[in-house]
């Protein structure tokens, strides 16, 4: 696969081998979703903290708090005119840090497989996928879970999800 993933450090407490299993992460994602035939592309990972991530959420979203991560895909027209050979600049995914960790501790997971889960669910974003809708949501959980089990990591969704032909007490009923 022609995809370059570039990972940075700007902040926070990351583990040693962060860089490494984000581009990981990132790569199993765009296995089962970029098409190759679009040529080359690129995509960057911002490791930061917290306040970082607050900042570009209150300034590109509205929203004045931090989350765990942000995605900023780029569109054809953001795009520069390159050469034809150049990649396809995909966009960049923002992890924050205290929230990463904070999510992992509250959810019994490793910090790492968490991190793994949101670089895997900010590359489907710069790729197109949302979860605005029931039906979006569940096909973005379901391309989630098939990446991470390729890694060996656990659905992050099991615990919300009812096993088939139960209904699921905790959703609440559709609107009549």
């Amino acid at each position: 696969m022609a995809v370059d993933v570039v990972v940075s450090r700007e902040a926070g407490d990351w583990a040693d081998n962060a860089e490494w299993l984000c581009e990981r992460a990132a790569l199993a994602a765009l296995s089962v979703t970029y098409d190759e035939d679009e040529g080359p592309a690129e995509l960057s990972v911002v490791l930061a903290d917290d306040a970082l991530v607050h900042r570009l959420n209150r300034e590109y979203r509205g929203k004045d708090k931090p989350t765990n991560v942000l995605s900023f895909a780029l569109t054809e027209a953001e795009e520069p005119e390159l050469g034809e050979d150049a990649p396809v600049m995909l966009g960049d995914v923002i992890l924050a840090w205290e929230t990463v960790a904070r999510e992992a501790a509250e959810q019994g997971k490793t910090p790492s497989d968490h991190m793994t889960h949101l670089v895997v669910h900010g590359v489907l974003h710069l790729l197109g996928y949302d979860h605005e809708t029931d039906d979006e949501a569940e096909e973005m959980e379901q391309l989630e879970t098939d990446v991470l089990a390729t890694l060996d990591i656990a659905d992050p969704y099991a615990a919300t999800r009812s096993p088939p032909g139960e209904p699921n007490l905790d959703e609440q009923p559709p609107d009549r």
